[in-house]
């Protein structure tokens, strides 16, 4: 006989995979939308490229940082069009969709909304997490940009992408830990000690 706690039939887990898969699927391929939609040329749309890109202010944010945080060490920098930092006169790097981190909010974004918690916890959750991964992603790109000018090797030869995913999902993890955490003693995790976490 089957057990009655059967992962398959499991409703609250099912319930919580499929509101985790609905809203990484919108927040991932939505913001692939919002990529291609704001591009010149097919379904191009200057609304959305002029009010609602928000892929190019995540960018724009990525180079003001960098560029912040270098200044302290007294390292000038340029920024040119089409989104790219480099030293004054020396090497730079291309801040393309693939550096701006839109997989790792996803997932954030979807574990957070799939779990239990009140609208205003969530929230704060979401952004403190999304800040935490933004600035990961800012130090990356700073000491990338410095190594190709300082001719520094990666560690190990693994390339920065690689790098920002280990560290971006180590931060997760230990946000999920803490997020769990965060409902210890107040009740909410005591009653639903026996429940998924997507209640």
């Amino acid at each position: 006989m089957k057990p009655t706690n059967s992962l398959f039939t499991d409703k609250k887990f099912w319930w919580y995979l499929t509101k985790f898969t609905v809203v990484f699927c919108l927040c991932y391929f939505g913001t692939l939308a919002v990529i291609g939609i704001a591009a010149p040329g097919g379904l191009h749309s200057s609304f959305v490229e002029k009010h609602l890109d928000y892929v190019s202010w995540i960018k724009d944010s990525l180079i003001w940082a960098t560029g912040f945080i270098l200044s302290w060490f007294n390292i000038p920098t340029q920024v040119e069009p089409g989104h790219i930092i480099r030293f004054v006169n020396a090497n730079g790097v291309h801040i393309a969709m693939d550096c701006v981190g839109y997989g790792v909010y996803s997932f954030w974004i979807a574990f957070v909304v799939a779990n239990k918690g009140r609208l205003l916890k969530k929230i704060t959750w979401i952004i403190g997490g999304i800040l935490g991964l933004w600035f990961i992603n800012v130090v990356r790109i700073t000491l990338y940009l410095t190594s190709l000018n300082r001719d520094w090797s990666l560690p190990f030869g693994i390339d920065h992408h690689t790098w920002f995913n280990i560290f971006a999902y180590l931060l997760i993890f230990a946000l999920i830990f803490f997020y769990d955490r965060s409902f210890s003693g107040k009740g909410t995790h005591n009653k639903n000690k026996n429940s998924f976490p997507g209640q």
